[in-house]
C-alpha cells in the first residue's frame, strides 16, 4: 500500500486445540490461514498465522486497523486443571461453601454420582472474622489482625493468586477492597479478584465459583495477553487489540487481564456470532449453528437472527449433558452445548468393546497418525481420510499432506481387528459415534431450551462440521444444510462481525411496592460509566448503544426473568405488591 494511505485491514484470530485461525478482510476481500496451535507458547502460531495471511494480501503490519483475538486457553485450562495454585480467603463460617454447592443431586438416583471437585482444594482455603448483611450493614467488623497473619500463611503456601469472597460483598464491598489492600502489601508478584468485582451479584456459591475461577488463570492468561501484545509490537503491529467475550462482545486487553473469565467461551462466542450472521443474510430466522473443530463441537440455537444468551454458564461438566454437573461461573455468555468432539478425537474402545470417542483429543501435538507428527492412536480426522472425505495432498491447502495408510493402520489395530471389521466399516462406526453424540446433543439443548430442532436450517461450519453436516442433519430431521464460504476459520470470520460491547450486572433487592427509584438510577448510573469507560476504549467517538433490564420475579421465587427498562425517562411504577426487582444489567455497545 502506498506510504501515508489510511490502514483498511481487519484481522481476527481464534486460537483452537488443535489449529490457530486467522481471517483478514481488507475491503470486499478476504483472505484466511489456517496455522497449527503451539500449545507450550500460543502467540507463536498467531504470529505465524499473520505472516502467512498478509504475505498472501501483499500487506505490510501498519496496513492493519485492528486485531480482533479469540481463545479457548482460559476454557481449556479449567477444564485440564492446568491453572496456577489459588487460595480462596472467605467469611469465618463459609469455608466449604464451593465445595457444599447447592446440596442438590443433578442425578437423583445415582448413588455414585461424580461431583466436579473445586479449582481450590479445602487447604487452601482460608477464614477471616467479619460478617455484611444482605443490605449491606456491617455486623462483625473485618478482623484486619487475622489478615495480616493470614498473609504470613499464604507465603508459606506460595500462591500464585487469591480469590477474595465474602458473604454479601456484592451490597457493601469495604472488607474484599480492605483484604485485598493488606495482602497485596505484602504478597508480591500475586495476582487479586474480588467476588464483589468479578460477579457483584447474590448467590455466592456461584459469585465464589466465579471468581475462583478468574483467580485460577488470570496470571496464565495475563502472561499469555503482555507476552502477544509484545510479539506484536514486534512484528510492527501496531493497531488495537480487543478479545473477544463469552457475551459476544468486544473488550479491551486491560479488561481481558482483570477479568479472564469472561474469555472462557470467547472462541466459540465468534462462531456463533458468524453463524448469526449467514442467518441473517439468507433470511433464515430459526438456526442450528454446528460448529465442529479439531478438539471440540459446539452447537447453538439461533432464532431471529440472535444467538440465546445466559447469565450463567457451566464448564467442565463431570457428566456431558447434564445440568449441574459442572463449575458454574456467573457471567455473561452466548448459550450453547459443547463436547468433546473434533478432527482430533481419539478413538477406542471401551471396557465392554464398544467404540467411544472423545473426549480427549490428539491436539496439535502430536495430532492424529494421518499427520505424520507422532500420533499413534487413531482419531475422527483419520477415520474420515480412510472414508475419502479428505483429500489427503490438499488438506490445510496442501500445507499438510496427509498419510492415508498410516491412518489406516492405526484404525484396523486399535478398532477393526479386535472387532473383527474391515477397515471401512472401522472408520464408518468411528464417524458413527460422533455424529450421535453430536445429535444427541443438539437434541438435549433444544428440550432444555423448549424449542423445536427439526425444523431449523443447519449451519455446519470450523474444520470438520461440513464433512459430517450431512449425517447429523440426517438424525436430527433437518431438510436443510448450509456450509458457508469461509467455514474453515468461522469463528474468526465471526470476530469482525462483533460490536465492542460490556455487560454489568448489579444487584439490589427492592419490591416494587416499596421502589426507591432514586437509588435504582444511581446504580444504574454508576453501571453506566463503569461500561462506557470500557466501550470507549475500542469505540471511539462512535455513537453508543444502551440496553438497560431488570430481572423480576414473585415474591417468594427463586429465579428471575428478564425484563426491558427504558434508557429514557421510566413510565410510573405498576402498583402491586408482589413483585421484586433483583438484578439489574446493561449492555452498551458501539
Amino acid at each position: 500500500m502506498a506510504v501515508g494511505r489510511r490502514a483498511t485491514g481487519r484481522l481476527g484470530v481464534d486460537i483452537g486445540g488443535t489449529f490457530t485461525d486467522v481471517a483478514l478482510e481488507v475491503g470486499e476481500r478476504r483472505f484466511s490461514a489456517k496455522i497449527l496451535t503451539t500449545p507450550d507458547a500460543p502467540e507463536r502460531a498467531v504470529i505465524a498465522a499473520i505472516r502467512e495471511v498478509l504475505r498472501e494480501a501483499a500487506l505490510a503490519p501498519r496496513d492493519l486497523s485492528i486485531i480482533i483475538h479469540g481463545t479457548t486457553l482460559a476454557t481449556n485450562a479449567i477444564i485440564e486443571r492446568k491453572g496456577v495454585k489459588t487460595a480462596l480467603v472467605t467469611t469465618e463460617g463459609f469455608r466449604d461453601t464451593i465445595e457444599i454447592r447447592h446440596e442438590n443431586r443433578f442425578e437423583q438416583y445415582d448413588v455414585n454420582i461424580d461431583l466436579p471437585p473445586p479449582l481450590v482444594p479445602r487447604r487452601l482455603r482460608f477464614v477471616v472474622p467479619e460478617r455484611i448483611n444482605a443490605q449491606g450493614k456491617v455486623i462483625v467488623p473485618l478482623d484486619e489482625a487475622e489478615v495480616e497473619r493470614l498473609a504470613d500463611r499464604l507465603l508459606t503456601e506460595a500462591v500464585d493468586s487469591v480469590a477474595i469472597g465474602f458473604l454479601h460483598s456484592f451490597t457493601n464491598p469495604a472488607h474484599e477492597i480492605r483484604t485485598r489492600e493488606i495482602l497485596i502489601a505484602r504478597l508480591t508478584g500475586v495476582t487479586f479478584t474480588l467476588s464483589s468485582e468479578v460477579s457483584p451479584e447474590m448467590r455466592e456459591y456461584e459469585r465464589f465459583s466465579t471468581a475462583c475461577a478468574n483467580a485460577y488463570v488470570q496470571p496464565m492468561i495475563g502472561r499469555y495477553l503482555v507476552n502477544l501484545e509484545e510479539r506484536l509490537q514486534h512484528e510492527g503491529l501496531r493497531c488495537p487489540l480487543f478479545l473477544m467475550l463469552s457475551g459476544g462482545g468486544l473488550t479491551t486487553v486491560e479488561t481481558a487481564i482483570r477479568f479472564p473469565v469472561r474469555l472462557v467461551e470467547s472462541g466459540p462466542a465468534g462462531g456463533a456470532i458468524f453463524a448469526s450472521q449467514i442467518a441473517r443474510q439468507c433470511r433464515f430466522d430459526s438456526v442450528l449453528s454446528y460448529d465442529m473443530g479439531g478438539t471440540t463441537a459446539k452447537i447453538c440455537l439461533i432464532d431471529d437472527f440472535q444467538p440465546q444468551t445466559s447469565r450463567a454458564f457451566e464448564v467442565a461438566r463431570i457428566y456431558r449433558f447434564k445440568k449441574g454437573s459442572g463449575l458454574p461461573l456467573r457471567i455473561p455468555v452466548i448459550e450453547m452445548v459443547e463436547i468433546g468432539a473434533g478432527g482430533g478425537s481419539i478413538a477406542r474402545l471401551d471396557a465392554i468393546g464398544r467404540i467411544a470417542v472423545g473426549p480427549d483429543s490428539a491436539g496439535s501435538e502430536p495430532g492424529p497418525v494421518s499427520y505424520g507428527r507422532g500420533g499413534t492412536a487413531p482419531t475422527v480426522t483419520d477415520a474420515d481420510l480412510v472414508l475419502g472425505r479428505i483429500a489427503a495432498a490438499e488438506f490445510s491447502g496442501g500445507k499438510l499432506p496427509l498419510d492415508e495408510t498410516a491412518a489406516g493402520a492405526a484404525l484396523e489395530r486399535a478398532i477393526g481387528e479386535p472387532l473383527g471389521l474391515p477397515l471401512e466399516l472401522a472408520a464408518i462406526g468411528i464417524s458413527e459415534m460422533v455424529d450421535e453424540n453430536m445429535a444427541n446433543a443438539a437434541r438435549v439443548h433444544a428440550i432444555e431450551s423448549g424449542k423445536d430442532v427439526a425444523t431449523r436450517t443447519l449451519i455446519a461450519f470450523g474444520g470438520a462440521a461440513p464433512l459430517h453436516a450431512a449425517r447429523v442433519a440426517e438424525k436430527l430431521g433437518i431438510a436443510r444444510i448450509l456450509v458457508p464460504a469461509n467455514a474453515g476459520v468461522g469463528s474468526a470470520v465471526g470476530f469482525l462481525r462483533a460490536p465492542v460491547a460490556y455487560e454489568i450486572v448489579r444487584t439490589n433487592l427492592q419490591r416494587l411496592s416499596a421502589f426507591d427509584a432514586a437509588t435504582a438510577n444511581r446504580i444504574l448510573g454508576e453501571m453506566h460509566e463503569e461500561a462506557e469507560a470500557i466501550v470507549r476504549r475500542g469505540a471511539g467517538e462512535a455513537v453508543l448503544e444502551e440496553r438497560r433490564s431488570a430481572f423480576m420475579r414473585y415474591k417468594g421465587q427463586g429465579h428471575e426473568i428478564a425484563v426491558t427498562v427504558p434508557t429514557s425517562r421510566p413510565s410510573p411504577v405498576p402498583k402491586t405488591r408482589t413483585v421484586e426487582s433483583c438484578t439489574r444489567a446493561m449492555r452498551l455497545c458501539a
